[in-house]
């Protein structure tokens, strides 16, 4: 099976093109005012405008109130929906738009549980748990806390680099990998070499 590949934080067109040059499956857009990594409705509405067919966008939202996200869908035609805060079931589902719900890993979160909760949900990304940090952090969880009879598509994402992504992808199999900070020179800023060995290295895996 081919792993999907999102690359998220995208802020810059030259990222954009770069990452869908070299086979990005979904590119993502952070509304999220305190992530190095947000872009503004007017920005994001024109890179969206650039994606090339079969490319999905998507958008990540962090405990945003409902007028917000609505103003945005207004402006931005997203394909699907990220949830990255504490946000519930209903509030996931009130748009009428497939969504992906985050998790953030730790040895006290049953995975099994949110998928039952989140069971609207199209699939869990999961990502590393740090304290006071929604995500992009750049850290890695140990994968081996995934339970094999996850009845969701995994998206993993958390600490990936073109260095592990064959290897996370061998160990945990997931549907998808997710990817910001891992692909950057700097915040908010992709390196196109980096995006490029990436995407290689999951879809040989």
């Amino acid at each position: 099976m081919a792993v999907r590949v999102k690359i998220c934080g995208i802020t810059r067109l030259q990222d954009l093109h770069a990452a869908c040059d070299t086979g990005a499956d979904a590119l993502g857009f952070v509304f999220y005012a305190k992530s190095p990594r947000h872009v503004t409705i007017a920005t994001a509405a024109a890179l969206v405008r650039e994606l090339p067919p079969f490319v999905q966008s998507v958008g990540l939202f962090v405990n945003a109130e409902p007028a917000f996200i609505e103003a945005i869908l207004q402006a931005v035609p997203l394909d699907l929906l990220q949830f990255h805060g504490d946000e519930t079931p209903a509030d996931c589902a009130r748009f009428g738009r497939p969504y992906i719900k985050a998790v953030r890993v730790n040895r006290d979160t049953d995975l099994l549980k949110c998928a039952a909760d989140f069971d609207t949900a199209r699939g869990l990304l999961l990502d590393a748990y740090v304290p006071g940090m929604p995500g992009g952090t750049g850290e890695r969880f140990d994968w081996s806390l995934i339970p094999p009879d996850l009845p969701k598509p995994v998206i993993l994402s958390g600490g990936l680099t073109p260095d592990n992504v064959a290897k996370a992808i061998q160990r945990v199999r997931p549907w998808a990998v997710d990817v910001s900070s891992g692909v950057e020179a700097t915040k908010g800023i992709k390196d196109a070499h980096k995006i490029a060995q990436f995407i290689a290295k999951a879809k040989t895996s």
